[in-house]
């Protein structure tokens, strides 16, 4: 079994999405399920069909976040060291075209989010950062073309 990577913000989101799911969105959707019942004629009911799917999409959800949840493998950003960017690092990167800096934080795939800053590790940019030390560049090549970057700091 493999540990799941996870900032304590990443598996605070996630632990509230499940919580969520379970105590709101579950209930609800039994309600409507019973609701679609008493319509009659489950084989032309869109309405059953539809919060039958709802429940399975849910069921699911549910099943993937408590498995990521009880494999997760927290890690502390403040605990890290600064030398080379790891996963949970928080880098500056300087376009070296454009001489516009950016900030990002090194997460998952299941944390990340672009407009928080945070970028997946899988990714191609955040595969190009993973090791790197201050001073170094980092070229990537993105559909737009060809993106030249420095690594300015890690905080």
């Amino acid at each position: 079994m493999d540990k799941i990577p996870l900032t304590r913000e990443g598996y605070a989101e996630m632990k509230n999405e499940l919580e969520r799911l379970k105590r709101v969105e579950r209930p609800e959707n039994i309600k409507a399920i019973e609701e679609a019942r008493a319509h009659g004629d489950l084989s032309e009911n869109a309405e059953f069909t539809a919060a039958k799917d709802r429940q399975s999409f849910l069921e699911g959800r549910i099943g993937e976040l408590e498995y990521k949840l009880a494999n997760a493998d927290i890690i502390d950003p403040d605990k890290l060291r600064r030398d080379h960017a790891v996963f949970g690092s928080r880098v500056v990167l300087e376009n070296i075209d454009t001489g516009e800096d950016v900030e990002y934080q090194l997460v998952g795939p299941d944390e990340s989010n672009i407009e928080k800053g945070r970028i997946s590790i899988s990714s191609p940019l955040g595969k190009a950062i993973i090791g790197k030390k201050p001073g170094d560049e980092l070229v990537l090549t993105a559909p737009g073309g060809t993106r030249s970057y420095e690594l300015v700091e890690i905080l």
